[in-house]
This record gives C-alpha cells, structure tokens and sequence, in this order.
C-alpha cells in the first residue's frame, strides 16, 4: 500500500499522512481524517488509529485517506501537547489546507473532546468552511465534538456536522 508521511526537519511534527490502496487514472478521490495530534504513525508504520481510518476508508469505497491534525506535535498521550511551546506546527494550516482542498472525498472530522485547547478546533473549522467543504463527522461526543474514530463502530458512515 503506498503510503507517505510529512514530517518537519526536527521529526516533532508531522502535517500529513497518508494511505492509498486503489490510487491511479480516476481514482484520486481519498478521505480526509482531522485528528487531535499524531502519535507514532510514520510513512510505514501504522498505529490503531490509522488502521481504523484504513477500515473506514475502504468500506466507504475511496481510494486513500490523509490525515492531518489540529495539533501537528507528535505524541502519545494529548496531555503533552499543554507543555509544548507551539503545539499546532509552524506549517499545519498550509498542510490541512492542501488536504482538504486535493482530497476529493469528505473531510471527516475526529478530534474527540480536547480540540478546543487554544481554540484551534474552532479556527480549523474555519479553515475547512472558508474553503466551501462541508465538515463530516461519525459521532459526536455528549460535549458535542466530532469522536475519534478508535473506538467506534466500523459500520459507521460519515454525516454532516451542522
């Protein structure tokens, strides 16, 4: 499965990553996952929460996914994030951009409950809105954020978020 990972010189954040398994002529339409901040996925290894998107991705019938991160700053726990001076990465609007405007296919929001840290879930969305999409999401929490897709239901289809 092609696959490519964009990281920053330092390796401490990673903007975009992505999976394709039916990319070619015609076949470029892929999912866009926004999450909360990366954790050890790369350009060839997988974590549960990439392989999850993978599943959702392939039920849906798209060619790919990407996926981009309120906050670029890799780590596994999102606690860390309150400790880091920039969180968010010097370029990951440009990146979430990129990706929303090429994906082709719909922009599933899946940040959980603590993307409003530095209220960056409200800017990307406006990010998404200003550029006309339509944000997705499978479930929202009772707080009323987009879930994170690790342990939903593999059934689910993307809705929009109103």
């Amino acid at each position: 499965m092609p696959s490519n990972a964009i990281l920053s010189a330092c390796e401490r954040y990673r903007y975009q990553l992505s999976r394709d398994w039916d990319a070619g002529p015609g076949r470029e339409d892929r999912v866009v996952f926004v999450m909360l901040n990366p954790s050890t996925a790369d350009a060839v290894q997988d974590d549960a929460t990439i392989r999850r998107c993978i599943g959702y991705g392939k039920a849906w019938g798209y060619a790919g996914i990407v996926v981009v991160n309120l906050f670029a700053y890799r780590a596994k726990s999102p606690d860390v994030l309150h400790t880091i001076r920039d969180p968010i990465g010097p370029e990951n609007r440009r990146h979430i951009e990129q990706a929303v405007k090429e994906s082709g296919g719909p922009v599933v929001c899946a940040w959980g409950t603590n993307g409003s840290y530095l209220d960056q879930d409200q800017a990307v969305l406006g990010w998404i809105r200003a550029l006309g999409i339509s944000p997705m999401v499978l479930k929202l929490t009772n707080q009323g954020s987009p879930s994170h897709p690790l342990y939903l239901p593999g059934r689910l289809t993307p809705v929009p978020w109103v």
